[in-house]
This record gives C-alpha cells, structure tokens and sequence, in this order.
C-alpha cells in the first residue's frame, strides 16, 4: 500500500511537533514538514522534506506536490498577533488562503480529494463582557462569534474561507457536488498545554507558567484575576483529536468547525493544584489589562457534543488525569523534584 503523502505546517512548534511524531509512530505517511524556523532533532528524521522560509512566498513550492492530507498548524498566535496585527493579518490570512487555494486547484484539476485540517481557537469567540461570559458558562459552535482580538478575526475569517473552498469555490459547477474535493475540517482548541515544552508567553500559558515556577521555586506573578476562567487541553489529547478528525469518514460529519474540551479551570484552581504539588509556591495576581481583556473574551468553557456526536470525541486527560498522570510528573523529572 502506498504511503499518504502529508503537508504539516509550522511543524516545528509545539502541535508540529507532536504531530509529526504521532504520524511517525502510526506509519503509512511520508511527511514533508514546513516551517519558517529550522526542523528540531527530534523530528528531523521523521521529514522526508523540510521547506524552511515564509510559508507565503513558499506555497507556490508545492503545487507540484500530490498531498493526500494538509495539516496547516503555522500561525502568528494571539499576544503576538496584537502586537503587530498586520503581520498576524498576513502569516494568519493569505499564507491560509494561498495554501488552501493550491490544495483546491489540485484537487479539482486531478479530482483526488485532499484533506486540509486546520487548528482553530477559542478565540474566535468574543464575549460581551465578563457577566456574558458568566451567565453563557459553555458555548456552542455558532455561539458569539464576534472576536476582540486579530488572531481570532483571522482564525474565523480562516474557518469561512476553508468552508468556501471546500463547497463553494468553483461555482459555475455547482452541478457537481461537491463542486471541488478539497475537504477542509476544522478544531476550535482550548488552551493547550504540553508537558514537554516550556511556555512561550501564551495568552493561556498563565496556568502552565504557575507549576514551571513553582516548580523552580520561583515567585510568579500572575497576569490575569483569580476567577479568571477557560477551557484546557493536554498536549496528546489535541493530537488526538486532530487524528480522530482526519480519520471519520465525511459522511459522518454534520459540519466543517468543531469545539474540543477537555476541562475547564479558574486562575485561582491552578494556582491551588501548584500549592498543592510545590508547597514553597509564591504565587500572587497582577493582572495586566490588555491581557485580561482578552482572557475575558473568551468563553468559560466550550460545548463539544457535536463532536462527541459526530465522530466520538472523548478526551484521555479529564482534570486530575491531567495533572496526576500527564503534566507534574513530567515537570519534577524535568526540574528534579
């Protein structure tokens, strides 16, 4: 049987990455990886090709590439994208666009369907104020769609255009159905957290940045209130809905974006759960505005019985899986405690 030839974007950040290590471990994939930074080590022999540089001004590389399946995971993420909104605009836009204009040419020209997966966000939601979001607590796909931030602009803008290629691009064919075979699927992720990388200054990485200092006995100042609320996930539970995702057949999905949860949890609970596990921890709340405002953006929780629904979604890591199973061993074998 012949190998599936996949595309991973932005593969050597932290979903790339893992990614790429999962499709590794399955088998039945040649993996061409892209990214602006060069390959780590630790996936480089798992690449049969690396294309490094801007992914904008590389797409044109791949139009004679035959992929069966496009993970495009590079992005300009959120307190990034507010700092310099037009590059966010650009790295988050057109390289989505381009990328999904080649992968429907291909796939009307050589009518072969392509898989194209793209990692969305909770970003995309946008509520009113924090009484909204209390009240909402748990939001549905097509709930509150109105984002405060650049990233979450693109990200929805980004979930629209995967939806018009997919079944309208081509329109003068609409007796055709679909009128291309380009079939785009998409994750709204929570905030992800993996064990095995240290945080980057994420908008959400205020929780897993409590337990790397605790862990360090370092004092930390958290920048956001205390009944600051979102949804998480585990590292290993994101890969796993991405591959569950590639993996349904079409017929079974009842649309193209889906929510993924696995918990929820306050500012003030993880930094109960860093008390807990490091009982020097010197942790304190200094809540920056900007960041605030766009924590308090986005919903308490997501409601993913779509997914549940349509193709089996569960995650592996509920709260206390999480932190008991997954992530503290991990950071005191890392920090040696």
């Amino acid at each position: 049987m012949t190998d599936k030839l996949v595309l991973v974007t932005g593969a050597s950040g932290e979903i790339g990455q893992a990614l790429v290590q999962k499709l590794a471990q399955r088998g039945g994939y040649k993996i061409v990886t892209a990214d602006f930074a060069n390959l780590p080590d630790v996936i480089k022999p798992m690449s049969v090709e690396h294309v490094q540089g801007d992914l904008v001004y590389k797409i044109k590389t791949f139009y004679d590439y035959d992929f069966d399946v496009i993970f495009h995971l590079a992005a300009s993420l959120s307190s990034k994208a507010e700092v310099a909104t037009e590059d966010a605009h650009r790295i988050n836009v057109e390289g989505t666009m381009q990328l999904l204009m080649m992968a429907a040419y291909r796939a009307e020209k050589y009518s072969k369907p392509i898989k194209f997966l793209f990692p969305s966000s909770i970003a995309v939601y946008g509520m009113g104020d924090v009484e909204t979001k209390r009240r909402a607590d748990s939001v549905k796909e097509d709930e509150y769609n109105s984002p405060h931030t650049m990233y979450g602009c693109n990200k929805l803008y980004c979930e629209k255009l995967g939806v018009y290629y997919s079944k309208f691009y081509g329109q003068k064919h609409l007796d055709v159905n679909p009128p291309t075979m380009l079939d785009f699927r998409s994750l709204r992720f929570p905030g992800l957290i993996s064990a095995f990388t240290v945080p980057s200054g994420g908008t959400s990485d205020y929780g897993p940045e409590m337990l790397h200092a605790a862990a360090q006995n370092k004092a930390y100042a958290c920048f956001v209130r205390e009944d600051s609320k979102i949804s998480f996930m585990a590292m290993p539970d994101a890969i796993k809905s991405l591959m569950m995702l590639m993996d349904a057949p079409r017929e079974s999905l009842s649309s193209n974006v889906y929510n993924v949860a696995a918990f929820a949890l306050t500012a003030a609970q993880f930094r109960d759960r860093a008390v807990n596990a490091f009982k020097n921890a010197k942790i304190n709340f200094e809540p920056n505005p900007r960041r605030q405002g766009i924590v308090d953006s986005w919903p308490a929780d997501v409601n993913d019985a779509l997914a549940r629904a349509d193709w089996g979604w569960k995650p592996d890591y509920d709260v206390d899986a999480f932190f008991d199973d997954y992530f503290l061993p991990e950071i005191r074998k890392r920090y040696g405690k």
